[in-house]
């Protein structure tokens, strides 16, 4: 599948504390956190352990107390990852491509309750989903953080801002690959881009950190503000 990193500190069972509530919206359940007044929402694309994910949905928290409405889908039908799974087979089942037909009824759904702007942000498994929006233009601005299956030909076709996230230790998006999407983004001045490759951290990092371990912890709170810094500027 997405090879051994994808699959690196699974998150915990949430122990509490979230903000927002799981709501039904265009037919998916979904996390939503923030004022539902606000007129730019931010949608987060979880990796393959689904939107429950203790610590992206902390995320979402941290991100809606921005000033955003802030969603984040059950695109996995209620299937993550687990130890169990066989992962060609939960691939098969779950291909990126496939989601990106569930989040633009989402975000339509979002502007007929007048929301005006849309973000969105996908990390991992959930960047080739977000990529897919940058092409079509589907959203006003995106991140991708340590993504995962996004090519260069994928780079070359966004159509909005975009930002991308990368770890120093990365398998799926090594150094070399950032770096190369990032001059193909400067090569197009007319899409604004921000891209950054955070040291001695491993793919996965903003959402699967260890608490314990407090320099990546650090990391992860900068990339997370670094996030949040570049969706200001566009919505």
């Amino acid at each position: 599948m997405s090879g051994p990193q994808c699959c690196e500190n699974p998150p915990a069972a949430s122990t509490g504390g979230e903000f927002g509530e799981v709501l039904q919206i265009a037919s998916l359940n979904t996390y939503v956190t923030g004022n539902s007044d606000m007129k730019s929402a931010v949608v987060l694309v979880s990796d393959i352990y689904g939107y429950a994910a203790p610590k992206l949905r902390k995320l979402a928290d941290k991100v809606a107390s921005a000033g955003y409405y802030v969603v984040v889908p059950d695109l996995l039908h209620g299937d993550p990852v687990t130890p169990e799974s066989i992962l060609q087979d939960w691939l098969k089942n779950h291909a990126p491509e496939q989601a990106v037909g569930l989040v633009k009824p989402l975000i339509q759904a979002l502007k007929e309750k007048g929301i005006s702007k849309v973000g969105a942000a996908g990390f991992c498994w959930g960047a080739k989903v977000v990529v897919e929006l940058a092409k079509d233009a589907d959203v006003q601005v995106a991140a991708l953080l340590h993504p995962s299956f996004v090519t260069l030909d994928d780079i070359k076709g966004v159509k909005v801002p975009i930002g991308i996230l990368g770890a120093e230790i990365d398998q799926r998006s090594p150094p070399e690959l950032i770096k190369e999407f990032e001059a193909a983004l400067v090569a197009k001045p007319e899409v604004d881009c921000f891209v950054k490759i955070y040291p001695g951290v491993t793919h996965g990092w903003t959402v699967r950190y260890k608490d314990e371990d407090a320099a990546v912890v650090k990391l992860a709170e900068e990339a997370h503000q670094d996030l949040v810094d570049w969706f200001g500027k566009f919505i």
